[in-house]
């Protein structure tokens, strides 16, 4: 092996060693039912509404992160969804859309660990946060088409809002350099290998997300 070898990039190792987790949770029966437009919309609101209550949790704790040395960089205003969900929520539950509305119990957890993270390690919190927001930005484009055409919400309308970053003109370039953030991050190799261990957790939380969505919305025999 060449000793001169430049070491593999810290966001290619993420991107690698969560490919598994990734591909779980993507391809979980409840988001394939509701891709395949075989659930109602009431399928859709109620996962709407978990995304809430990670984003809230994720988008309260970057306040305090703006100076942080390691995931400071990372907190971005043209990502922040929270205000987006609100108005979609508004949509899919009126204007009361806050009565009522409770967590899954694994949504409890997924959001408490990102708070935990947030306040206590902000390399987990970058964790986090790459595992939502950039999926937000690649595969949650494909939920939106999906919705736009099996519910009728108009395109990059209410409804959708969630999935329409309006200050990202351009999304390949954005990630390119969110990637070169990772690559840059300030952190040792032990601390890279927990923050990609936190990637794998962030992706396990959100695939028992998608396992209470189908015990709510099962697809009858």
């Amino acid at each position: 092996m060449d000793a001169t070898a430049a070491p593999t990039p810290f966001s290619t190792l993420i991107r690698t060693a969560s490919h598994e987790q990734h591909t779980e949770a993507e391809t979980s029966t409840f988001m394939s039912d509701l891709l395949g437009g075989r659930l109602g919309v009431d399928a859709y609101t109620r996962y709407t509404e978990q995304l809430w209550f990670v984003y809230r949790a994720l988008e309260e704790g970057a306040q305090a992160l703006r100076s942080d040395p390691v995931a400071g960089p990372f907190i971005r205003p043209e990502l922040m969804r929270t205000a987006e969900l609100e108005r979609d929520l508004a949509h899919l539950r009126g204007v009361g859309w806050r009565e009522g509305l409770e967590p899954l119990p694994a949504t409890a957890a997924y959001a408490a660990r990102v708070a935990e993270c947030a306040r206590t390690w902000p390399a987990g919190y970058v964790a986090h946060h790459y595992t939502r927001y950039l999926g937000d930005l690649s595969g949650g484009q494909i939920i939106r088409d999906r919705a736009e055409r099996t519910w009728g919400f108009a395109r990059k309308g209410d409804g959708v809002r969630f999935y329409v970053f309006e200050e990202i003109s351009n999304p390949a370039s954005f990630k390119r350099g969110y990637r070169e953030l990772l690559d840059a991050v300030n952190a040792d190799d032990l601390e890279k290998q927990r923050v990609v261990d936190e990637c794998k957790r962030a992706f396990a939380l959100n695939t028992a997300v998608f396992r209470e969505l189908g015990e709510v919305f099962p697809l009858s025999a």
